[in-house]
């Protein structure tokens, strides 16, 4: 999702505060402990990536990102070459269509859009639309457990979706520190969590996908310097992916240069 930058709203200011109160406690050797863990990063590896891409939803499958940017009469589907950031396949949407989250079930493609409660089943291959499903209300990120869909958007709730028939089948109140934490943007499932994307910052989430609670978080913060970034173009942090064969992670953003493979560091303990 991606609608114009605001001021820190409620959940960057608790994860600010739940960072700063976290390395207070570990600075001051307390034996008190932070609500939930949070993770720094190390730089594993830089790829190149497309800085016209606006950046909304992104997967890891068969040695390939799969991505789909956002902003009406921009959006697309790729298939991206991962070592050089070449485009290998893209299909456009039609220029009245805000793209939004992308997932892979087998061999389908699912697709969201923002506000025109639409979404689309392709061919996972040749990314031509099989069928048209709807949905109420706006569509962000997407990922796959394995059993289920599962759909941000935008508010503190996750929807579960049945994988044939995209029917939703239940959703999951997200709790930070006890209270809820919207703004879930692009999800991806890793190891049995949820990793999400907090829109509007620099942090990515850990949910557990029974409880709802934030497991941890991981700061960003830095990971794009301030001198690649260009302003009123270089938007915010958005972009997981996930290599389950070699256990990579990969970040990016809306309208960055570079794609990176992290490593989470920790932090602070509990």
């Amino acid at each position: 999702m991606a609608y114009p930058r605001h001021p820190p709203g409620p959940v960057l200011t608790r994860l600010r505060l739940l960072l700063t109160l976290s390395l207070a406690l570990l600075a001051l050797g307390t034996a008190a402990r932070a609500a939930v863990p949070v993770y720094g990063f190390e730089i594993v590896h830089t790829y190149p990536h497309d800085q016209h891409a606006f950046t909304e939803g992104l997967f890891f499958l068969d040695g390939y990102l799969y991505e789909s940017t956002g902003l009406e009469g921009q959006s697309s589907i790729r298939r991206v070459k991962l070592e050089t950031g070449a485009v290998q396949q893209r299909v456009d949407l039609p220029a009245d269509l805000f793209g939004e989250g992308i997932v892979n079930v087998g061999s389908r493609l699912i697709s969201l859009t923002y506000r025109s409660e639409l979404g689309f089943v392709r061919s996972l291959d040749s990314f031509k639309v099989e069928r048209r499903f709807h949905y109420p209300g706006e569509g962000w990120g997407l990922t796959h457990d394995g059993r289920r869909v599962i759909m941000s958007d935008g508010t503190a709730e996750l929807r579960f979706l049945d994988p044939q028939t995209l029917a939703e089948t239940g959703r999951l109140a997200v709790h930070l520190d006890g209270k809820p934490l919207r703004n879930l943007n692009e999800l991806e499932w890793i190891r049995g969590e949820i990793y999400a994307n907090v829109w509007q910052t620099d942090f990515i989430v850990r949910i557990d996908p029974v409880s709802g609670e934030v497991t941890s978080v991981i700061d960003l913060r830095g990971l794009l310097p301030d001198s690649e970034r260009v302003p009123g173009e270089t938007d915010v942090l958005n972009g997981i992916a996930y290599d389950a064969g070699r256990d990579r992670l990969f970040v990016t953003g809306k309208n960055w240069p570079k794609l990176f493979e992290i490593r989470l560091t920790m932090r602070v303990a509990r």
